[in-house]
């Protein structure tokens, strides 16, 4: 998927939700666990409840590796039944790899070839081979780790390199990889005070932002310092819409709260 695809997208919908699918077998409704696949019927029931009020899912591969062959296996069907049955939503898999060149090719090809995903996330710590293997897939997307959401972002991620935050480094550096076009970047709602410096990196990149919600972020906020002509955003927001409700009418509970933000995001973009 281009970004001008994604950006008719939200046009359309007037929305730039992403709706995190981190399934937590301790968290799902009870009743669905009797059925064969229960991450996939979670899965399928939130997708068709919500899938016209946000343009991005992202499942955070974790959350299925956990459950060993059987959590690949719902990871797989969940990709598949939205590259079928909502072919227009850009699909994110949260797997923060990384690695050495042909490792990273590896990476690249289970996420971007084999399963079919618009996008990865990567984590840019070891540096230009460790992503461009990422970066050389047609029409896909780099999902780079930024200044993350977290409490230990701080521990690296703010520190002093070369007179300059080690963030902004990573920014300024990766726009001079191969096809860094093919880049975004994971921001942290979290941290709002930042976006306008980050903007005036990365003016026209896309930005994966977490933290909406759970972790305390401002929408407001993040809109005011890091939207721009293109919105340039896409709000996360899991376990806030996902797990509104552990009964039957978890799928009803989960549309309700994806639509007060995609309400929230429609104001912002009339008012943009």
């Amino acid at each position: 998927m281009t970004t001008k695809q994604l950006y008719n997208q939200i046009q359309q919908k007037k929305s730039f939700l992403c709706v995190g699918l981190d399934v937590d077998l301790n968290k799902i409704p009870q009743h669905l666990l009797t059925t064969e696949d229960p991450i996939f019927e979670f899965n399928k029931a939130i997708i068709d409840a919500t899938h016209d009020l946000c343009v991005s899912y992202k499942p955070n591969t974790a959350f299925y590796e956990a459950y060993g062959l059987k959590g690949w296996q719902s990871l797989e069907k969940t990709i598949n039944y939205i590259n079928e049955n909502y072919p227009d939503i850009f699909t994110i898999a949260d797997a923060k790899r990384g690695d050495i060149g042909n490792t990273s090719t590896m990476y690249a090809k289970a996420f971007l070839e084999d399963l079919n995903f618009d996008s990865v996330t990567v984590a840019p710590y070891m540096g230009k081979d460790s992503v461009e293997p990422f970066l050389a897939f047609e029409n896909k997307h780099t999902i780079l780790l930024a200044l993350t959401s977290n409490e230990g972002a701080f521990d690296f991620q703010t520190q002093q390199v070369n007179d300059k935050p080690m963030y902004q480094t990573v920014l300024e550096t990766s726009k001079t990889w191969k096809k860094s076009e093919n880049l975004m970047y994971v921001v942290g709602a979290t941290k709002a005070e930042y976006f306008k410096e980050i903007r005036n990196i990365v003016p026209d990149s896309f930005l994966l932002v977490p933290g909406v919600g759970a972790q305390g972020g401002s929408l407001e906020d993040v809109c005011k310092f890091g939207m721009n002509k293109q919105v340039g955003l896409l709000i996360n927001s899991s376990r806030g819409i996902i797990y509104a409700s552990n009964q039957k009418d978890f799928a009803e509970a989960a549309r309700n709260e994806a639509l007060k933000l995609q309400r929230a995001m429609a104001i912002i973009l009339e008012q943009n």
